[in-house]
């Protein structure tokens, strides 16, 4: 019997759900440049395959939605519609926490990130670390912070997201 993608890669089936956050951008210096709040579905469609949404929304009321489908292979996420990249557990944390991503967006070909990711022991909260390279150097860095708010990401598909909604988070 053939592997699922769960099996493949039980710590990135972790993260299945509904997640609420908040990204903070800083440049090189250390100053803050943007901050958003978000909503990400992380959704296994089928038993191989990965979908992520996520949507965007700023306190002036701007929002964006951008999809991330996926595909497995040799146990990693390969990424290829806006970003190409991967994404691929870490072997060397025994404690089964990390994840690692490295992406290209296909519109910026100078630009390059590598993010990692730590989920809790309860699974319920993770952190998110973003280090954007331009043209070989260190541009930028994002740091996101979320928790889960629903296993379930069916009831959220459909469900319309708004900044209001994470007034509390």
């Amino acid at each position: 019997m053939t592997a699922t993608l769960k099996e493949k890669i039980p710590l990135i089936a972790r993260n299945e759900g509904v997640w609420d956050g908040y990204y903070r951008y800083y440049d090189i210096a250390g100053d803050k440049v943007d901050e958003h709040k978000s909503r990400l579905i992380c959704r296994f469609p089928t038993p191989n395959d990965y979908h992520q949404t996520n949507h965007y929304h700023w306190a002036d009321g701007r929002s964006e939605v951008r999809d991330f489908p996926s595909r497995v292979e040799n146990r990693r996420l390969i990424f290829y519609t806006g970003i190409e990249g991967w994404a691929a557990e870490v072997d060397l944390d025994a404690a089964k926490r990390t994840i690692l991503l490295h992406w290209v967006r296909t519109d910026e070909p100078d630009l390059y990130l590598y993010e990692m990711i730590q989920i809790s022991d309860c699974g319920n909260f993770r952190a998110r670390v973003w280090q954007w390279f331009r043209a070989g150097r260190l541009s930028e860095r994002t740091l996101i912070d979320e928790q889960r708010v629903s296993d379930n990401w069916r009831d959220f598909d459909d469900r319309e997201f708004r900044y209001a909604e994470l007034a509390n988070f």
